[in-house]
């Protein structure tokens, strides 16, 4: 088998039916182009929900549940008996979790965890003026919640270092303190669920640009916390985890809820609905894109089998000069190469500018999140893979029209 022959006689083919050849050839070029503007947006759209869901939320959360699942005085009084109980209340409990320092001392001693940040949550109400907006107030060291959030970076006035010298600051969210039109140096009044009240003031604004947190939480020193909720020292709600891998959360949420016999939380079950999106625009993209392609595929076979059909006597002649069968699939493989090369080269050209001009251009989310543009992912692993789907979908396009050909009778063509 000649190549070179080959090479020549399909240059022949593809350029005597130009109009043919360059719609096969578009036909691969929008199915790659969209195919990548649609993986790039997409993942791009799921790689922006899960940092923002990470940067808001621990990888692992450690912390007492309050239930109304316990056995009742009648039931540990008469535990054989049977006994019927309706609407049965919690227990009056503290939410805290014992010895809670000791086993942030203990957690923050592995190596695999980035940080570790001890917290007093509460439910409260801000007051200014006549109306009360609902809130949270975390009592937390600044510091090591600056670890794991980076919330000097995230200060859009004020600064969070006034929070370590002013026993009586907060840290408001953007969105609460738009609601509750305050400003750094101003003064308002907290109400805990138990009718407690501090006077507190304002020594920061921050933003993590989701409306969840920026609506309704604000920062406090814990001690200030403590006293507004009458606790001591050593009362902690909450405690929440970094690791250095994300992915190693899972795991190491279930070894601490063993070790330690309290509930546990990963940052995959806390953003399980945001996984499940995942998982369906993840799947969305490979449906939608396989059908661009076997639909461009289709395109291409149906052109290469007209093209066969077009060159029954130019086929007859070849295979009566002393062409073979596999000289005959050569030459209109090689057609499909062809097509297939330079309408995914121009198809990635054409995909790379719409994802550019994709990225720049302006998106406001308002205040659910903070984003300027529409993200996108420029990766190369994407543009290969549209390469290789191209040029793979175009030769097995080619093929069954290329054995058809290699199996013509010339004399039967030729006798008409």
């Amino acid at each position: 088998m000649n190549i070179q022959i080959s090479l020549q006689i399909a240059k022949t083919h593809l350029l005597t039916k130009k109009k043919q050849t360059l719609i096969a050839m578009l036909g691969v070029t929008f199915g790659i182009a969209m195919f990548i503007v649609m993986i790039s947006f997409i993942k791009g759209v799921n790689k922006f929900l899960e940092d923002s869901a990470l940067d808001a939320t621990p990888h692992v959360r450690i912390y007492k549940e309050i239930t109304s699942n316990h056995p009742s005085l009648i039931e540990e009084a008469n535990p054989k008996a049977f006994n019927v109980i309706h609407h049965q209340l919690p227990k009056n409990e503290l939410a805290n979790i014992k010895n809670g320092l000791q086993i942030v001392a203990n957690i923050e001693k592995d190596p695999a965890v980035l940080g570790v940040s001890p917290q007093i949550g509460s439910q409260v109400f801000f007051n200014k003026g006549p109306i009360p907006v609902a809130g949270q107030i975390a009592g937390v060291d600044i510091l090591k919640e600056d670890k794991l959030y980076s919330i000097k970076r995230r200060v859009k006035s004020g600064s969070m270092e006034a929070l370590l010298s002013n026993p009586n600051g907060i840290l408001m969210g953007t969105i609460l303190a738009r609601n509750l039109n305050v400003k750094v140096g101003d003064k308002l009044t907290i109400t805990t669920p138990t009718g407690n009240l501090k006077l507190v003031k304002v020594v920061g604004i921050y933003g993590f640009g989701i409306q969840t947190v920026d609506g309704v939480r604000c920062y406090a020193n814990m001690s200030m916390v403590q006293e507004i909720l009458q606790k001591d020292k050593s009362y902690v709600t909450d405690i929440h985890i970094k690791m250095k891998d994300s992915q190693a959360a899972i795991d190491y949420a279930k070894v601490l809820k063993n070790q330690y016999r309290y509930q546990t939380q990963d940052w995959a079950e806390a953003n399980s609905a945001f996984m499940t999106g995942d998982k369906i625009r993840n799947a969305m993209v490979i449906i939608v894109s396989i059908t661009l392609l076997v639909v461009a595929g289709f395109g291409i076979y149906n052109i290469m089998n007209m093209n066969v059909i077009n060159k029954m006597k130019d086929i007859a002649i070849l295979k009566a000069t002393g062409f073979a069968g596999k000289d005959i699939v050569a030459v209109f493989l090689i057609q499909s190469i062809i097509i297939g090369v330079l309408g995914a080269c121009l198809g990635l050209l054409i995909g790379f500018s719409l994802s550019y001009l994709l990225s720049i251009t302006p998106f406001d989310a308002g205040d659910f999140l903070a984003v300027k543009t529409f993200p996108v992912i420029f990766n190369i692993k994407y543009y290969i893979m549209g390469l290789a789907f191209g040029v793979i979908t175009t030769i097995l396009a080619g093929y069954m029209p290329a054995r058809k050909a290699s199996k013509i009778d010339p004399v039967a063509i030729l006798r008409g």
